[in-house]
């Protein structure tokens, strides 16, 4: 397993110190995933945080629902699709700072172990479950999905939001959770692909395609038919699959959030506007040395992996959303 990097609470002084060692991970290659998504998430987990919540995902939108409320009935269609509930054991692969987790387990009553490769999220995801009281159904494992540290046949299902996504073999983390999957187990999960709408022969998109690469510490950006083609490869018996950015409301599309549709305090930083604003406000705040110094090179590398998504959204050739229930055979 790869180091992590910074893997205790991370102080307001090394924030330059976590862009710097983000820099120094880029373009290493496959071989260095993990410490390339390590020290992507080291980076922007506290600034996400503070813009996004605690649920560190994109979600389908619909007309009249609030941004926290689309996030959750986002996260209420993998449980449901599941049939989560009372007694089963769960894996969240990838599980962040564990607002799904926190999210499904207090819904549906099942227990929820959530695997994480980054120390410090799960650091904080532990303090967070214990806020919630919610330690006797949210556990953490400490972990690479390309080699889960888990017995076979250990969870009765799983479930990732765009966790896979970072994974530079796909059938490799598939594999592994058809490992620790129980016969007759259910994985679902939303990851990140380009659409049948992206033309690999139109340079603009293939140049935007690498931008979101590079941008957001992503691998690779399958398509549909490559994704679905990694699950059945190791085994499992494909049940639906489908783009769920199409669920939402045409005037509220999933990349709105990025795009200035939410009016509020709380959704304005995610906005285009709110960007800038806040990106000049850490530069004079770090000028003066109220902002920890590497404030405002966080916020311009969260900038670009948005504006990435929003172009790409718009054009209708990305999806972060792209649905799949798959189930282990016996």
């Amino acid at each position: 397993m790869a180091d992590d990097l910074d893997s205790k609470t991370s102080k307001p002084g090394d924030t330059a110190e976590r862009v710097s060692r983000y820099y120094g991970t880029l373009g290493q290659g496959d071989e260095e995933y993990a410490r390339n998504v390590t020290a992507f998430y080291n980076l922007i987990t506290d600034f996400c945080e503070r813009g996004w919540g605690k649920s560190i995902h994109f979600a389908s939108m619909k007309g009249g629902e609030s941004f926290e409320e689309a996030i959750a009935r986002h996260e209420y269609y993998l449980g449901e699709n599941i049939g989560m509930k009372p007694g089963m054991k769960v894996l969240d692969v990838g599980c962040g700072v564990g607002g799904p987790q926190r999210s499904l387990a207090k819904k549906f009553g099942a227990s929820i172990v959530g695997l994480n490769i980054n120390q410090y999220q799960l650091g904080k995801c532990s303090v967070y479950n214990q806020e919630a009281g919610l330690e006797h159904l949210c556990s953490l494992l400490h972990g690479d999905f390309l080699n889960i540290p888990a017995e076979d046949e250990s969870f009765d299902s799983a479930y990732h939001i765009e966790a896979i996504s970072h994974a530079p073999d796909k059938a490799a983390a598939f594999a592994e959770v058809f490992r620790v999957l129980r016969p007759g187990g259910i994985f679902v999960g939303y990851d990140c692909c380009m659409t049948p709408l992206y033309d690999a022969g139109n340079p603009e998109q293939r140049e935007l395609k690498e931008e979101m690469i590079y941008n957001n510490a992503l691998p690779q950006i399958p398509s549909f038919t490559e994704l679905t083609d990694s699950l059945q490869a190791v085994g499992f018996e494909l049940l639906d699959t489908h783009d769920r950015a199409l669920d939402s409301d045409p005037e509220t599309p999933w990349y709105g959030a990025l795009e200035g549709n939410s009016l509020s305090m709380r959704g304005f930083p995610r906005t285009p506007l709110g960007r800038k604003v806040i990106s000049a406000v850490l530069r004079v705040l770090e000028g003066i040395r109220v902002a920890p110094r590497g404030s405002h090179e966080v916020q311009r590398v969260l900038n670009m992996a948005a504006d990435s998504f929003l172009t790409a959204g718009r054009l209708g050739i990305f999806t972060p959303m792209y649905y799949h229930k798959v189930r282990k055979p016996g």
